[in-house]
């Protein structure tokens, strides 16, 4: 018989999504994330399966309706970008999705948040 979790998925995806943002995607190590999210390495494991997965659920979590008005959003999106989406299909199409869905505006929002990160 399986144990319950003994923690709240939203509450690890955003703590994942704060050091993905700050760190990037291959700055974070698994050792990062147990740190930042207080799991167990088996919980994470079990839990999401690998570093890559998490980071697709943390994505699509943040690239929900209105991520364009949430700069830790805009962050991972620029992780994505810059460090998965030439390689990896899936994280490539949620990227796609969003800026499609988004507008016209995404570039310059993108670009100053780049922008931003050199002050």
């Amino acid at each position: 018989m399986a144990r319950p979790r003994n923690f709240e998925e939203d509450t690890v995806l955003a703590q994942a999504a704060q050091l993905f943002a700050g760190l990037g995607y291959n700055g974070a190590s698994i050792d990062d994330l147990l740190t930042a999210t207080g799991l167990q390495r088996g919980s994470l494991y079990k839990a999401f399966g690998s570093k890559r997965n998490l980071f697709e659920k943390v994505l699509a979590a943040a690239l929900a309706p209105g991520w364009t008005d949430r700069p830790a959003a805009v962050d991972l999106l620029i992780v994505a970008l810059k460090e998965l989406a030439s390689e990896d299909a899936p994280i490539a199409a949620l990227c796609r999705q969003a800026i499609l869905e988004s507008g016209t505006d995404t570039a310059q929002l993108l670009g100053a948040r780049l922008l931003a990160h050199l002050d």
